[in-house]
């Protein structure tokens, strides 16, 4: 849709952006190099400058320090949230006082350096950790020297509700801890007292660990990643908490206790992102057979949570997929709860995309 443009815009400039009609259509970030050469950051029709991003990282501050009072109860959470945050290309997480940023775009990627002084004030953080994938930066034409260098920090820990977690920059997953889950970890703990307790795809052991503060039995984190089994032993043993971690794919490992009768009261499936384009049949598979196998450990009458991060799968799409699942086992989900990422993870009117995390609570009957 994009017709004639400027010769003087340049990779990553701010650009107005002209509608067929010749009226003022918005503002938009612009390299012809990526596969998305236009991202409209305002559909304003008056001037727009550079001034517009200080305003964004002020108002995002805002939303999570002042409104949503989040240092009271952690001190680490989702800073910038992107697009929903109207500054694409820049996911960014506080973890105490360290700032773990990933950059997904040129603009972006350009801006740091000048935006870094005002997140840094904005969100009382003092180090910062950049990432930058490679495939992405190969789309967006990002050099691979230059721009916003990481401070030499391997890991930091943080405090969450109580809970204390170490976050290892080296080997962790995007910014290197998942705050989208806080309050899912802080609930399915309130679940857990005198229960026995299976955390499919535990990560770094946070929803275990919530568990066995909260007074579960026999609790069992699975996860196929060798790092994060590592990690989560070290947070467990932070919080003094007696958790039986297992190094196994969880789609093995869960067909192998179905095959042996093992079943637990509380079991929550928490999977990484398994869908990456609008046509993944994979993916879609992918969570059908593992809810499929998670609905059979769950013991008669116990609860249930299932979790998609997908932001391409949405949230009605993903309840048909748990709901048959449960069908075809002849069982009958008495759902509770339906839920998704905090606060700190803001959910744009016209990007639903942004609104990736969802979380079905049920108990199977």
């Amino acid at each position: 849709m994009i017709g004639e443009v400027s010769r003087d815009a340049r990779p990553g400039d701010l650009v107005q952006v002209i509608g067929k009609e010749g009226t003022p259509f918005g503002w938009g970030l612009w390299n012809p190099k990526s596969r998305m050469p236009l991202r409209i950051v305002s559909h304003s029709t008056g001037d727009l400058d550079e001034s517009f991003f200080e305003t964004a990282i002020r108002r995002a501050a805002s939303l999570r320090r002042e409104i949503h009072h989040l240092d009271a109860t952690t001190d680490s959470y989702r800073a910038i949230h992107g697009d929903a945050d109207f500054l694409p290309g820049m996911v960014a997480d506080k973890f105490a006082d360290v700032l773990s940023v990933e950059i997904t775009n040129l603009a972006a990627w350009q801006r740091l350096p000048h935006w870094l002084p005002l997140l840094h004030e904005c969100f009382d953080t003092k180090k910062v950790v950049v990432s930058v994938d490679e495939d992405l930066a190969r789309v967006e034409n990002i050099p691979r020297t230059g721009g916003v260098q990481s401070d030499a920090i391997r890991s930091v820990k943080i405090r969450e509700h109580g809970v204390r977690y170490e976050v290892d920059f080296s080997s962790g997953h995007k910014t290197g801890f998942f705050c989208d889950q806080r309050d899912n970890r802080k609930k399915f703990g309130s679940l857990a007292a005198g229960r026995t307790v299976l955390d499919l795809c535990s990560y770094t052991g946070g929803f275990a660990i919530n568990a066995a503060l909260a007074g579960a039995d026999d609790i069992t984190g699975v996860d196929l990643d060798e790092n994060s089994i590592a990690m989560a032993k070290r947070n467990a043993n932070l919080n003094g908490a007696k958790i039986k971690f297992t190094h196994a794919d969880a789609f093995t490992w869960a067909r192998t206790m179905i095959e042996n009768g093992r079943t637990w009261d509380l079991v929550i499936a928490d999977p990484p992102k398994f869908i990456h384009g609008r046509e993944d049949e994979t993916g879609t598979a992918k969570y059908a057979d593992l809810n499929k196998l998670a609905l059979q450990l769950v013991a008669p009458e116990g609860l249930y949570v299932t979790c998609s991060c997908s932001g391409m799968l949405g949230a009605g799409d993903f309840e048909r997929i748990v709901v048959t699942s449960a069908h075809r086992r002849d069982k009958r989900l008495q759902i509770f709860d339906r839920t998704g990422a905090g606060p700190d993870h803001p959910t744009l009117s016209n990007y639903p995309e942004s609104r990736y995390l969802k979380v079905l609570w049920a108990r199977v009957i």
